[in-house]
């Protein structure tokens, strides 16, 4: 497989090119990506495609769990998550009731005992919830299951709520992987943000982390928040550093008022410019090099030691809705409120309000509300989004020539030209300097945004940079 190329302050993208392509693009964790998904799913039709997929995703790895535990003590300003505020912990045991169930019908939709491969709790906060109920929903998953040999069970953390005793109970229900959201250690960023998190605090979440048993501790690091400054931003990441975790996740801050109403509670006065955003970027990429780790792809560091390292070296790398992730698990259920599913050849995705989600499962309906069938098309170009973002390179086919030709080369012709990708025959590689750009360039290969572009005007997608 063809290497990625490390890259170095040189490549630095000029103002031209930041202001070129410093616009609107997806981050794609799905082609096609959610906006173009139709609302009123066919239910019936969704409940077949799984059921097939069932028939054979025990030979083809196993099915990877997305569970969404949406409920936060308080509201981080920046979070453009789906989730819900409370301080009353009585919602834990009815909420983890009403997953349980609607894992029931999925289960019984067929007959063979389901081989599990990937487990991730997502939120929200899933450690708002406490060790007891965490057992509780993790064994009420896995009953009637199989277990793969090589399961990967993640959670996400919040430092401030993190106890010994939820970390102990999920390692001994198999977890490994925690990720922890540091975000920023600037205590005028967190003021502005709305989350005081001291340092003292992340080091004893991951010091327990490791002493439960996990194998692999990444932190979460934003760029581009508020009143973010260069100096700030690297005391941040030299304290990071100090606890050598295995990765590093070091996300563009999405500034999507229109969709999380909390981001007007800053002016957007208050963020770097894009030129500032981008020399934060690289600020953070060169501490990460210098400390030995290796960029993976779409805002993911880790080191040499890791696994997801090794995958992207052996070209196994995948990317879905949960990010960059090493399981040959060829299908994933998303459970809970917003909770996103993909197949392969359908995606669906949970009701957004809870309200709704936990009527249709009392009424036994499965309570996804919109989605999406792939064709062959999209298949195809799916193929190529991943590999750009797994592998930065990807062959292009023979197959849909006229969809390539309309909508994709006159984009790669552009970014040849800029300097961000290369093209060898039907070999397209992303160049140093184009890995600043990945979001572009996989959007290169995104009909359903090439086609509407000049008429699709409503907010929707974050800033590439």
């Amino acid at each position: 497989m063809e290497q990625f190329c490390r890259m170095t302050c040189s490549f630095l993208p000029n103002a031209d090119l930041l202001s070129k392509y410093d616009r609107p693009v997806p981050r794609y964790t799905s082609y096609p990506t959610v906006p173009y998904w139709k609302e009123g799913i066919n239910k019936t039709a969704w409940q077949q495609d799984v059921t097939q997929h069932f028939r054979t995703v025990n030979k083809e790895g196993g099915i990877a769990l997305y569970i969404h535990l949406p409920f936060c003590e308080s509201l981080c300003t920046y979070c453009g998550c789906n989730k819900k505020i409370t301080r009353q912990h009585s919602v834990e045991e009815p909420y983890i009731s009403t997953l349980l169930q609607e894992w029931s019908i999925y289960r019984s939709w067929t007959t063979e005992k389901l081989l599990i491969r990937e487990i991730h709790l997502g939120g929200g906060t899933p450690t708002f919830f406490s060790a007891e109920n965490l057992r509780r929903l993790i064994e009420g998953l896995l009953e009637h299951c199989l277990v793969a040999e090589d399961a990967a069970f993640s959670i996400e953390g919040h430092p401030n709520n993190t106890t010994i005793e939820q970390l102990r109970t999920l390692a001994s229900l198999g977890f490994k992987r925690i990720s922890y959201g540091v975000q920023d250690l600037d205590p005028k960023v967190q003021v502005a943000i709305n989350r005081i998190q001291p340092f003292d605090n992340v080091r004893t979440a991951v010091n327990n982390a490791r002493a439960a048993g996990f194998e692999s501790v990444n932190l979460d690091l934003v760029y581009g928040l508020p009143f973010q400054s260069a100096e700030g931003l690297r005391h941040t990441i030299q304290q990071v550093l100090t606890l050598k975790p295995d990765r590093i996740a070091f996300y563009s801050y999405a500034h999507v008022p229109w969709k999380s109403r909390s981001q007007r509670l800053y002016n957007e006065n208050d963020l770097p410019l894009a030129a500032e955003k981008l020399q934060l970027q690289e600020l953070g990429r060169a501490l990460f090099r210098e400390h030995g780790y290796e960029d993976i792809g779409m805002d993911h560091f880790a080191l040499p030691t890791d696994e997801l390292y090794t995958a992207r070296e052996r070209g196994q790398l995948h990317r879905n809705f949960m990010g960059y992730t090493v399981t040959s698990a060829t299908m994933l259920i998303g459970l809970g409120v917003s909770a996103i599913s993909d197949t392969g050849t359908a995606l669906a995705q949970n009701e957004k309000e809870l309200s709704h989600y936990t009527t249709s499962l009392k009424e036994g309906v499965i309570p996804v509300y919109r989605g999406h069938f792939l064709n062959a098309e999209d298949r195809l170009f799916r193929r190529y989004i991943l590999d750009i973002a797994c592998k930065g390179s990807t062959v292009l086919l023979n197959e849909a020539a006229a969809l390539l030709e309309n909508f994709t080369m006159p984009v790669l012709d552009d970014l040849e030209n800029d300097g961000l990708i290369t093209r060898i025959d039907n070999l397209v590689q992303l160049t140093p300097t184009g890995r600043y750009f990945l979001r572009n360039v996989c959007a290169a290969f995104d009909i359903y945004l090439q086609e509407q572009k000049s008429t699709f005007n409503k907010p929707t997608f974050s800033k590439s940079i």
